[in-house]
């Protein structure tokens, strides 16, 4: 869990209504930032949904080995293409970068809205920070959005996990013409989540590393169902 020193990142915010009653985090890819998944709300939010705000934050600057030491927003350097490897993720990086998220959830939660309604998404890497924050939730979440991605550091995860994270539903999308994020590497994910007691519903679209109308579509149909259950 994050200390109190953990500084909030900066964000961007829309709210859907007011006095919202659910909040998403969503974190962005590699070298993007908060303003990335902003237009898709119009496409993902339906009109029989309570009010809701989502909190876009940006990733800090840092410098991905992969590409070249090039300074970018980053969740977390990564030192190699290989999915396989070992330390492929900064696993100080990752560290950090689930404090921080940690921070901007105590934040929702401070707000008024408790963990139970509170989903925590993320594309590409920020997926993988997403998955990562997930698996040590002492409070559960009202689920997790991975789409594009994978878990960093299996080994990892698994001395992290808690029995409360199990309670959370995931949902994964993947493109199944990746060529950054092999769906394979996905794959592997949901299926690691799934041995972990996790409930995750995976679904393959025909495309590259991005999202597209089905994916949204299906996500907001997830959705709906957690906010129903809430």
């Amino acid at each position: 869990m994050p200390q109190a020193t953990t500084a909030l990142l900066e964000a961007i915010e829309r709210e859907t209504g007011p006095a919202p009653r659910w909040s998403v985090v969503w974190l962005h890819g590699l070298g993007a930032d908060g303003s990335d998944f902003v237009p898709i709300l119009p496409e993902l939010v339906r009109r029989d949904w309570p009010p809701m705000r989502f909190v876009f934050p940006h990733a800090p600057v840092r410098p991905v080995t992969i590409n070249n030491g090039m300074r970018m927003r980053a969740w977390y350097d990564i030192r190699d293409f290989d999915f396989n490897a070992v330390d492929r993720a900064d696993d100080a990086g990752v560290e950090e970068s689930v404090a921080q998220v940690e921070a901007l959830i105590a934040r929702e939660v401070e707000r008024g809205i408790p963990a139970s309604r509170i989903f925590l998404a993320g594309f590409s890497q920020g997926g993988a920070i997403t998955l990562a924050a997930g698996v040590r939730r002492r409070e559960p979440l009202a689920g997790l959005v991975g789409l594009s991605t994978y878990l960093p550091s299996p080994r990892r995860a698994a001395d992290a996990l808690v029995d409360a994270a199990r309670a959370q539903p995931v949902f994964m999308g993947h493109g199944s013409q990746d060529p950054v994020v092999p769906l394979a590497a996905g794959e592997r994910s949901a299926q690691w989540m799934r041995e972990q007691g996790f409930d995750v519903a995976f679904h393959r679209y025909p495309m590259p590393h991005s999202v597209c109308v089905e994916e949204i579509r299906d996500l907001a149909g997830w959705m709906s169902g957690r906010i129903a259950e809430g």
